[in-house]
């Protein structure tokens, strides 16, 4: 099957992958569209020391599994846990210490014409909700995750840093509860998307400060040290970046201003189908375009680039 393949040093497109099959409680999935997401991105410049099938946002159709399954649109949960320790018995089972992480961690991707995962990973799609939109579940999931950690900041002043795929994705959610919220915005590009969105967007000079949540989600390391300098005493900053690089920054101000320093990940899959399916979060203006898989290479390459949104890899062209 085509495939691409990360292996430490080299990004390959392959034609020749061996097809997964099932086992323990696993389905066969044909992708249909997989993402490419910044979290990719990083793992090509050393994040997690990944080797494999790279990839973890699809949508795509079970070819074999349990029979009510099979022939059913579907996207899944990326976190394959052990559902025995004590993580994943108290339901905390994306922290689970033994698991593996599609397309991120010890487990291939979706980046492929086939993809094995755990039945229980799995959400049907409902019909009201197209390819495109359902290829979007992974970061819709996570950036609700960030407004369920921050409950206590509705209708607040919020600031999100990155303009970016995910950091549209968080500003939409924030918004929708009631927060005020800006959005730094670099490029023109940048700026028209965020108001098209019906979202405010401010550029880097004019930012203000004392802002009472703060979203880290520039991909870069120097968010951080921007969101310290911009989030208020008593405040909260919620860190959705994974970078390669190591930070290298004062932590002091957390403790003297008591800020409160949330990291956040993934999120549950059911709110996100609920949000798509309602039209209450736009994904479509984030959209750059959908390539053929064999066209992996140059997609990567292209989503990297400074302004790229959301590319779509089709593994059937």
């Amino acid at each position: 099957m085509q495939a691409l393949i990360w292996d430490g040093v080299l990004l390959r497109h392959v034609v020749d992958a061996p097809e997964p099959h099932t086992r323990d409680g696993s389905a066969i999935v044909r992708v249909r569209l997989a993402g490419i997401c910044s979290t990719d991105l990083q793992i090509l410049r050393g994040y997690m020391g990944f080797r494999g099938i790279l990839g973890h946002e699809f949508v795509g159709e079970v070819v074999d599994g349990p029979a009510h399954l099979v022939g059913r649109r579907v996207v899944g949960e990326i976190n394959f846990a052990c559902k025995r320790c004590p993580e994943c018995v108290a339901g905390r089972s994306r922290h689970c210490p033994t698991r593996t992480v599609m397309g991120i961690l010890g487990a291939d991707g979706a980046f492929a014409e086939l993809l094995r995962i755990p039945v229980e990973n799995l959400h049907p799609v409902p019909d009201g909700v197209d390819d495109v939109r359902a290829s979007f579940v992974e970061p819709v999931a996570a950036a609700i995750e960030a407004a369920v950690q921050t409950e206590r900041f509705a209708g607040a002043r919020s600031l999100v840093l990155g303009a970016g795929k995910l950091g549209l994705l968080v500003a939409q959610v924030l918004a929708a509860r009631g927060d005020d919220v800006l959005v730094v915005c670099r490029h023109a590009r940048a700026r028209a998307m965020t108001e098209s969105l019906g979202l405010r967007p401010v550029t880097p000079e004019l930012v203000p400060r004392n802002f009472d949540l703060v979203v880290d989600a520039t991909g870069d390391v120097e968010g951080l040290r921007t969101a310290l300098a911009c989030v208020r005493p008593l405040g909260a900053i919620v860190l959705k970046s994974t970078v390669a690089a190591a930070h290298g920054i004062n932590l002091a101000p957390l403790v003297i201003n008591e800020v409160s320093l949330i990291g956040s990940r993934c999120g549950d899959f059911a709110p996100a189908l609920a949000a798509l399916q309602a039209d209450l979060v736009r994904v479509e203006p984030l959209l750059d375009g959908i390539r053929p898989l064999s066209d992996g290479l140059n997609a990567l390459e292209s989503a990297g680039r400074t302004g790229a949104l959301k590319l779509l890899l089709r593994p059937g062209g």
